[in-house]
């Protein structure tokens, strides 16, 4: 991977992103150099921080890592879609296959069950087309209500972001992030 495009901010911080950085990451674990990375603008930093989505909120974890690891995927933001996998796979209940299924071209050969499927073709279609068909949208609000439809894209617009920012300034995995398990060529990423 090429050299990262901004240097991550180092230590001392100062006072507002010491305590940001002190309520988001678990005790003894180092802050990732993502939100270092955005640390060096305080302001960005500390509204995409006040922007997150990863509380409890009106979906399920399950659901939420479903859709941030396609989007993420689809982006082909390897760091934050490695991140989430690391950090939550366990948590969410997620299956080797599963994982390798967020990074599947076909959403059907992704081993997740039909319901969860429609939540691959949520993020597929608003990243292709930056909408969803009356179909799709049939079929969703079928299964979720508004409120946690809005939720759900706008996880995906959260995580487009993310994946802008980690893409964009080249920002190294972390040691003990997941790595893709296919070419990105294979999701319909440029290679």
């Amino acid at each position: 991977m090429a050299e990262p495009r901004i240097r991550a901010a180092e230590p001392p911080y100062s006072q507002t992103v010491a305590a940001a950085l002190d309520r988001i990451m678990p005790k003894g674990v180092p802050p990732l150099v993502l939100f270092r990375t955005l640390a060096v603008n305080e302001r960005v930093f500390l509204r995409v921080l006040a922007g997150g989505l990863l509380d409890k909120g009106s979906i399920s974890l399950r659901e939420r890592e479903i859709v941030i690891d396609r989007t993420c995927a689809r982006c082909g933001s390897e760091y934050e879609w490695g991140v989430h996998v690391a950090l939550f796979r366990e948590r969410a209940g997620l299956t080797d296959e599963q994982i390798v299924g967020t990074c599947a071209a076909d959403p059907d050969a992704s081993g997740f069950p039909a319901r969860e499927r429609l939540l691959l073709s949520l993020v597929d279609q608003l990243h292709d087309t930056n909408e969803l068909s009356d179909a799709l949208w049939q079929q969703l609000r079928a299964e979720w209500t508004n409120a946690q439809l809005i939720e759900l894209v706008a996880l995906v617009g959260l995580y487009h972001l993310i994946s802008f920012l980690t893409n964009a300034f080249r920002i190294p995995s972390e040691p003990y992030a997941a790595r893709f398990p296919v070419r990105r060529a294979d999701i319909g990423m440029k290679a």
